[in-house]
């Protein structure tokens, strides 16, 4: 991190703080994963109003650093919302079938 901007920095911290919302890694303090699809959005929304804010004001690096990053979590913020509407879809057709 000692290379990083303070700019990436701060998209990283974001970033991962994203990934703990999403489940995909522990809570560093609990050691446990919580999914909060509703603070993943919020927090990728966060990083879109970065990204539209410094619009030509970002070294190259990092732009690509954001731009990198908002995808990543976009992708994996569909997957997750497609897995609980799977999940819920499961649920009410074993309840539809007992």
């Amino acid at each position: 991190m000692k290379d990083m901007s303070l700019f990436e920095q701060l998209v990283f911290i974001l970033y991962t703080q994203c990934w703990e919302q999403l489940g995909k890694i522990p809570n560093p303090v609990t050691g446990k994963i919580e999914k909060k699809l509703d603070e993943a959005k919020f927090t990728i929304d966060l990083l879109d109003m970065l990204k539209e804010k410094t619009k030509g004001n970002l070294t190259e690096n990092e732009s690509r650093f954001l731009e990198f990053s908002i995808s990543q979590l976009k992708i994996n913020y569909f997957f997750e919302v497609e897995n609980e509407k799977k999940s819920k879809t499961t649920e009410t057709t074993a309840q539809d079938q007992s």
